[in-house]
Protein backbone atom coordinates (compact mmCIF):
# COMPACT_ATOMS: atom_id res chain seq x y z
CA UNK A 1 0.00 0.00 0.00
CA UNK A 2 2.92 2.23 1.04
CA UNK A 3 4.58 1.77 -2.61
CA UNK A 4 1.34 2.09 -4.29
CA UNK A 5 0.43 5.69 -2.45
CA UNK A 6 4.51 6.48 -3.97
CA UNK A 7 3.42 5.83 -7.44
CA UNK A 8 0.54 7.61 -7.43
CA UNK A 9 2.42 10.75 -5.11
CA UNK A 10 4.62 10.73 -8.22
CA UNK A 11 2.74 10.74 -10.97
CA UNK A 12 0.63 13.34 -9.14
CA UNK A 13 4.11 15.44 -8.88
CA UNK A 14 4.25 14.89 -12.35
CA UNK A 15 1.05 16.58 -13.61
CA UNK A 16 1.63 19.51 -10.70
CA UNK A 17 5.01 19.79 -12.75
CA UNK A 18 4.49 19.71 -16.21
CA UNK A 19 0.48 20.34 -16.13
CA UNK A 20 0.24 17.41 -18.92
CA UNK A 21 -1.81 14.10 -18.00
CA UNK A 22 0.34 11.92 -19.77
CA UNK A 23 0.99 8.62 -17.32
CA UNK A 24 -2.49 9.41 -15.58
CA UNK A 25 -3.10 5.94 -16.83
CA UNK A 26 -0.57 3.61 -14.21
CA UNK A 27 -2.75 5.05 -11.45
CA UNK A 28 -6.04 3.16 -13.08
CA UNK A 29 -3.74 0.17 -14.31
CA UNK A 30 -2.26 0.38 -10.14
CA UNK A 31 -5.87 -0.39 -9.90
CA UNK A 32 -6.33 -3.19 -11.99
CA UNK A 33 -3.29 -4.62 -10.41
CA UNK A 34 -4.93 -4.69 -7.35
CA UNK A 35 -7.67 -7.22 -8.44
CA UNK A 36 -5.64 -10.47 -8.99
CA UNK A 37 -4.66 -10.01 -4.84
CA UNK A 38 -7.73 -9.38 -3.33
CA UNK A 39 -9.88 -11.92 -5.17
CA UNK A 40 -6.47 -14.78 -4.49
CA UNK A 41 -7.01 -13.54 -0.99
CA UNK A 42 -11.06 -14.66 -1.28
CA UNK A 43 -9.37 -17.74 -2.56
CA UNK A 44 -6.74 -18.99 0.45
CA UNK A 45 -8.87 -18.16 2.97
CA UNK A 46 -12.11 -19.58 1.97
CA UNK A 47 -9.97 -22.53 1.24
CA UNK A 48 -8.88 -22.76 4.59
CA UNK A 49 -12.29 -23.85 5.91
CA UNK A 50 -13.65 -25.82 3.54
CA UNK A 51 -13.33 -27.63 0.38
CA UNK A 52 -12.31 -25.66 -2.51
CA UNK A 53 -13.08 -27.67 -5.50
CA UNK A 54 -17.53 -27.80 -3.50
CA UNK A 55 -17.10 -23.68 -2.76
CA UNK A 56 -18.38 -21.85 -6.27
CA UNK A 57 -17.27 -18.46 -4.60
CA UNK A 58 -13.95 -20.03 -4.61
CA UNK A 59 -14.36 -21.38 -8.22
CA UNK A 60 -15.45 -17.96 -9.44
CA UNK A 61 -13.30 -16.18 -7.58
CA UNK A 62 -10.11 -18.12 -9.10
CA UNK A 63 -10.97 -18.02 -12.92
CA UNK A 64 -11.54 -14.19 -12.54
CA UNK A 65 -8.12 -14.38 -10.52
CA UNK A 66 -6.59 -16.08 -13.68
CA UNK A 67 -8.44 -13.35 -16.01
CA UNK A 68 -7.26 -10.12 -13.76
CA UNK A 69 -4.12 -11.64 -13.32
CA UNK A 70 -1.94 -9.93 -16.69
CA UNK A 71 -2.71 -6.60 -15.34
CA UNK A 72 -0.57 -6.92 -12.61
CA UNK A 73 2.50 -7.66 -14.86
CA UNK A 74 1.46 -5.38 -17.46
CA UNK A 75 2.47 -2.26 -15.62
CA UNK A 76 5.84 -3.48 -16.41
CA UNK A 77 5.74 -2.62 -19.93
CA UNK A 78 5.24 1.07 -19.40
CA UNK A 79 8.52 1.29 -20.24
CA UNK A 80 7.91 1.97 -23.43
CA UNK A 81 7.28 5.70 -23.09
CA UNK A 82 10.33 6.57 -22.35
CA UNK A 83 11.01 6.96 -25.75
CA UNK A 84 7.71 9.06 -25.79
CA UNK A 85 7.04 11.12 -23.29
CA UNK A 86 8.80 14.05 -21.99
CA UNK A 87 8.34 17.14 -19.74
CA UNK A 88 10.38 15.69 -16.67
CA UNK A 89 13.82 14.54 -16.02
CA UNK A 90 14.56 11.23 -17.22
CA UNK A 91 15.46 9.81 -13.44
CA UNK A 92 12.06 10.64 -12.32
CA UNK A 93 10.34 9.22 -15.03
CA UNK A 94 12.37 5.74 -14.75
CA UNK A 95 12.27 5.91 -10.62
CA UNK A 96 8.06 6.77 -11.17
CA UNK A 97 7.84 3.73 -13.76
CA UNK A 98 9.89 1.28 -11.95
CA UNK A 99 7.75 1.96 -8.57
CA UNK A 100 4.39 1.38 -10.68
CA UNK A 101 6.13 -2.44 -12.59
CA UNK A 102 7.68 -3.38 -9.44
CA UNK A 103 4.41 -3.18 -7.34
CA UNK A 104 2.31 -4.57 -9.85
CA UNK A 105 4.96 -7.71 -9.92
CA UNK A 106 4.89 -7.98 -6.40
CA UNK A 107 0.70 -8.05 -5.76
CA UNK A 108 1.04 -10.70 -8.90
CA UNK A 109 3.31 -12.83 -7.57
CA UNK A 110 1.74 -12.33 -4.21
CA UNK A 111 -1.57 -13.20 -5.78
CA UNK A 112 0.04 -16.19 -7.44
CA UNK A 113 1.56 -17.76 -3.87
CA UNK A 114 -1.73 -17.58 -2.25
CA UNK A 115 -3.82 -19.86 -5.03
CA UNK A 116 -1.17 -21.78 -5.47
CA UNK A 117 -0.91 -22.63 -1.50
CA UNK A 118 -4.82 -23.02 -1.95
CA UNK A 119 -4.55 -25.87 -4.39
CA UNK A 120 -1.23 -27.46 -3.15
CA UNK A 121 -3.56 -27.67 -0.39
CA UNK A 122 -6.54 -29.05 -2.11
CA UNK A 123 -4.50 -31.47 -4.78
CA UNK A 124 -0.78 -30.91 -3.81
CA UNK A 125 2.40 -29.59 -4.27
CA UNK A 126 2.90 -30.34 -8.12
CA UNK A 127 -0.97 -29.31 -8.73
CA UNK A 128 0.26 -26.35 -6.92
CA UNK A 129 3.20 -25.80 -9.31
CA UNK A 130 1.28 -26.41 -12.34
CA UNK A 131 -1.24 -24.01 -11.04
CA UNK A 132 1.57 -21.44 -11.30
CA UNK A 133 3.21 -21.82 -13.56
CA UNK A 134 0.28 -22.44 -15.88
CA UNK A 135 -1.20 -18.70 -14.82
CA UNK A 136 1.95 -17.09 -15.36
CA UNK A 137 2.65 -18.32 -18.84
CA UNK A 138 -1.21 -17.30 -19.08
CA UNK A 139 -0.57 -14.06 -17.89
CA UNK A 140 2.31 -13.46 -20.80
CA UNK A 141 0.29 -14.14 -23.49
CA UNK A 142 -2.47 -11.65 -21.07
CA UNK A 143 0.71 -8.90 -21.39
CA UNK A 144 0.50 -9.11 -25.11
CA UNK A 145 -2.90 -8.92 -25.53
CA UNK A 146 -3.57 -5.63 -23.48
CA UNK A 147 -0.13 -3.80 -24.83
CA UNK A 148 -0.45 -4.63 -28.71
CA UNK A 149 -4.11 -5.75 -29.67
CA UNK A 150 -5.34 -3.59 -26.62
CA UNK A 151 -7.83 -5.81 -25.20
CA UNK A 152 -8.45 -5.69 -21.52
CA UNK A 153 -9.34 -8.51 -19.23
CA UNK A 154 -13.69 -7.56 -18.89
CA UNK A 155 -13.43 -8.72 -22.83
CA UNK A 156 -13.22 -11.76 -22.34
CA UNK A 157 -16.25 -11.63 -20.97
CA UNK A 158 -17.93 -9.08 -23.63
CA UNK A 159 -16.29 -9.91 -26.19
CA UNK A 160 -15.08 -13.61 -26.17
CA UNK A 161 -15.14 -14.04 -29.03
CA UNK A 162 -13.28 -11.14 -30.76
CA UNK A 163 -10.12 -12.02 -28.07
CA UNK A 164 -9.91 -16.17 -28.71
CA UNK A 165 -10.06 -15.12 -32.46
CA UNK A 166 -7.29 -12.47 -32.57
CA UNK A 167 -5.25 -15.40 -30.60
CA UNK A 168 -6.60 -18.10 -33.07
CA UNK A 169 -5.27 -15.46 -36.14
CA UNK A 170 -1.85 -14.73 -34.74
CA UNK A 171 -0.64 -18.46 -33.58
CA UNK A 172 1.99 -18.13 -35.94
CA UNK A 173 2.81 -14.68 -35.05
CA UNK A 174 6.58 -14.14 -34.53
CA UNK A 175 5.59 -10.95 -31.83
CA UNK A 176 2.86 -12.69 -30.02
CA UNK A 177 4.61 -16.02 -29.76
CA UNK A 178 8.02 -14.18 -28.99
CA UNK A 179 6.36 -12.07 -25.97
CA UNK A 180 4.31 -14.53 -24.55
CA UNK A 181 7.33 -17.07 -24.13
CA UNK A 182 9.84 -13.95 -22.95
CA UNK A 183 7.64 -12.48 -20.70
CA UNK A 184 6.15 -16.07 -19.52
CA UNK A 185 10.03 -16.79 -18.96
CA UNK A 186 10.33 -14.15 -17.24
CA UNK A 187 7.42 -13.84 -14.86
CA UNK A 188 8.33 -17.60 -13.92
CA UNK A 189 12.08 -16.95 -13.05
CA UNK A 190 11.24 -14.01 -11.01
CA UNK A 191 8.64 -15.43 -8.85
CA UNK A 192 11.16 -18.22 -8.33
CA UNK A 193 13.06 -16.52 -6.99
CA UNK A 194 10.68 -14.76 -4.59
CA UNK A 195 9.82 -18.43 -4.05
CA UNK A 196 12.85 -19.56 -3.05
CA UNK A 197 13.64 -16.04 -0.42
CA UNK A 198 10.16 -16.81 0.79
CA UNK A 199 10.87 -20.64 2.05
CA UNK A 200 14.26 -19.49 3.23
CA UNK A 201 12.39 -16.69 5.64
CA UNK A 202 9.77 -19.53 6.68
CA UNK A 203 12.35 -22.32 7.58
CA UNK A 204 14.29 -19.78 9.94
CA UNK A 205 11.33 -18.90 11.71
CA UNK A 206 10.47 -22.67 12.09
CA UNK A 207 13.71 -23.41 13.33
CA UNK A 208 13.02 -20.46 15.69
CA UNK A 209 10.31 -21.44 17.06
CA UNK A 210 11.61 -25.12 17.56
CA UNK A 211 14.39 -23.76 19.62
CA UNK A 212 11.93 -21.35 21.30
CA UNK A 213 9.16 -24.38 22.24
CA UNK A 214 12.63 -27.03 22.94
Amino acid sequence: MLASAFGVALVAVRLLWTGEADYANLVWNLVLAWVPLLLALVVYDRSRRRDATRDPLVLACAALWLVFLPNAPYLATEYMFLRIVDGMPVWFDVAMLTTFAWTGLLLGFTSVYLVQQAVSRAAGTLAGWLCAVGALGLAGLGVYLGRYLRWNSWDLFVQPGGVLGDVAHRLTSTRMVGMTLVTATFLTLAYGMLYAFLQVALDERAEQRTRIES
